[in-house]
């Protein structure tokens, strides 16, 4: 069943002025909305995570002095001078030489979750001062200057500047901005043409995306009119595509991150209305996404384009550098992922959250001065290198942010009477008047303790996902075999009283394993231990390197070094190897590598 579609635009369109006119004005806040869809788990909305040392946790700690180092009337600027208002500081440059849009929003979202889930008052005061100081260049009749595209980005920073941040302005700014987009912004030939080179991410600009924050800010307000107009940015027109099954033949040619990114529309939109298609629908997006479209690391969008399922994608290792846009790409990922898995409390949802984590994002390269950042990873086939973008403070420099708060609502998960560990980071979760601490050095190895320290006889289910990819999965209670089932791609679950300092051990065998790329190039493949996708050092002139044939020889091959996770190869002929494996996130800027092989292609010399 597709979604209902027989409401004209021009319906729609004919609704919205009277709908906007009733309530223009509206600056009280009201109560939030009850929302149709009742979630079957929850993640802890960026309250009572905290990571523990870790290159996860040091990874937001530099991000976070990034953007506070960051002159704020460097980013006001353009606005202030856009209004005539006296303008200290210069532009930012790249992407916002004429003012900061293009990241503001997302900036101020970032900061306020960021902000909610690990404290620091100085993140606080410099997202206040930025959105008061903001609210000054707005024209009288709500005009921010922005169109579709960054106006969406500065929904979500208002949205979360109240829910996250409390500031007092937000809610009166979203509704004076809003209403300014309602009453002018372009509703009529929206198109997405996969076969042009400017509008396969659609003009206007990727307005499919509008609809999940002002579902958003419908929630965070009570305000219908947010809901009325989050129903004209609806994408019928492809989200149709996967109404039925996951098995679509024409839905790649568009733009990769925004095309998936527009998914969490879908998914807000089924927990607004309770319409059981738009579940349908992302499920099916999300197996189509797998099953067709995601490399070994969880990247996707090679060219930024969604790839024809008979096999471009491993086709497009041979050509494209710009094999996954990564910051944005995670972050779409992240959200369709856990709304999945909060919509469902199914665990399989969690394995592209994982992958994402430590080959995407958690994968890139910091923020440099000047606001150049890490935009492309390149997996060719040829070899590739980790390089900052040609362009500063591109749209990657708004969403890294955001995906650093977001680590602290990907890890856990939980329901009336039971928590989920959803990934394995060094962290500690707060919930029922107790508290988990893990500690671990996952994915170095396959193992985790967890210690409950819960009140006394707290009975409750601990429910830790089995990745998918795993085999031989066990688990240990205070040093004794807990008896559990482990399937892979579902919750193992412990059900008990727990006293306090109780131990649970997790242990998860992790082994070499070759993925091809897709069915048609069943032997161009990357090497997997875990969750995470190694890659082999291409800094020395030694011949072409040849993998073995089965897994088995591979594992027998590769021989762990003396640096952690770094892996000697071992042949069994002799041969000297000076290439190493190691994670593809310990790789470093301009440092050359191998991520994808051709099994079957013959080695031979050069000199």
């Amino acid at each position: 069943m597709k979604i209902d579609s027989a409401i004209r635009r021009r319906d729609l369109l004919a609704s919205a002025p009277l709908a906007a006119g009733i309530l223009l004005g509206r600056t009280t806040s009201a109560a939030p909305a009850a929302l149709a869809v009742r979630n079957a788990i929850e993640a802890f909305d960026y309250e009572g995570v905290q990571l523990r040392d870790s290159r996860w946790r040091r990874q937001i700690l530099t991000a976070r002095e990034f953007y506070l180092s960051i002159s704020d009337d460097d980013i006001l600027h353009g606005f202030r001078r856009a209004a005539g208002l006296a303008a200290p500081g210069k532009p930012l440059g790249g992407w916002c030489k004429d003012d900061s849009s293009m990241v503001f929003g997302q900036w101020l979202s970032g900061m306020a979750r960021l902000h909610h889930a690990a404290g620091g008052a100085e993140v606080l005061a410099r997202a206040s001062h930025l959105l008061t100081e903001w609210g000054k260049t707005i024209k009288p009749d709500g005009d921010c200057r922005m169109r579709h595209y960054t106006y969406d980005k500065m929904v979500c920073g208002l949205v979360d500047m109240k829910r996250y941040a409390g500031h007092p302005d937000a809610e009166v700014l979203l509704d004076k901005t809003s209403d300014f987009a309602m009453r002018t912004f372009e509703r009529d030939n929206l198109k997405v043409v996969p076969s042009h080179n400017t509008m396969y991410y659609g003009l206007p600009q990727e307005w499919y995306t509008l609809a999940e924050n002002l579902y958003r800010a419908y929630e965070l307000t009570g305000n219908e009119k947010y809901k009325n107009f989050a129903g004209l940015w609806l994408y019928p027109q492809y989200w149709n595509k996967f109404a039925d099954s996951s098995k679509s033949v024409n839905a790649h040619g568009v733009h990769a991150y925004s095309h998936v990114n527009s998914f969490s529309s879908a998914a807000m939109a089924y927990a607004v209305t309770g319409q059981a298609a738009y579940l349908r629908i992302i499920r099916n997006a999300y197996d189509y996404l797998q099953q067709t479209q995601c490399f070994a690391t969880g990247g996707f969008g090679p060219n930024e384009r969604l790839m024809s399922p008979g096999g471009a994608l491993g086709k497009s290792l041979e050509t494209r550098s710009d094999t996954f846009e990564t910051i944005c790409g995670s972050w779409a990922g992240f959200k369709l992922s856990r709304y999945l898995m909060q919509f469902t409390g199914e665990a399989r949802y969690g394995d592209w959250i994982e992958r994402l984590f430590y080959n995407g994002v958690g994968a890139s390269l910091p923020l440099r001065p000047g606001g150049r950042n890490f935009y492309y990873s390149d997996y060719r086939v040829s070899g590739g290198m980790k390089v900052g973008y040609w362009e500063n403070f591109t749209c990657c420099s708004a969403t890294y942010i955001q995906n650093m708060a977001d680590y602290h609502n990907l890890i856990y998960y939980h329901d009336a009477s039971s928590l989920y560990v959803n990934l394995y980071v060094p962290s500690e979760v707060a919930w029922r008047g107790g508290r988990l601490v893990q500690e671990t050095d996952y994915p170095a190895t396959g193992s985790s303790t967890l210690t409950i320290n819960a009140v006394p006889d707290a009975a409750f289910a601990l429910k830790l996902r089995v990745p998918g990819w795993s085999r031989g999965m066990s688990i240990r209670i205070n040093g004794a075999d807990a008896g559990v089932v482990c399937t892979p791609g579902q919750w193992a679950i412990l059900s008990r009283k727990w006293q306090k300092r109780d131990q649970v051990e997790v242990r998860i065998p992790m082994e070499f394993r070759m993925e091809a790329v897709d069915q048609q190039h069943p032997d161009r493949v990357s090497i997997v231990r875990g969750p995470v996708v190694f890659a082999l050092d291409f800094n020395y002139h030694d011949p072409a390197f040849e993998l073995p044939k089965t897994a088995a020889e591979l594992n027998r091959w590769l021989v762990a070094d003396e640096e952690p996770s770094v892996f000697q190869v071992n042949r069994p002929d002799g041969r000297p190897v000076r290439l190493k494996f190691r994670p593809f996130y310990e790789f470093a800027e301009q440092f050359p590598y191998l991520m994808y092989f051709d099994r079957k292609t013959p080695s031979y010399a050069l000199w």
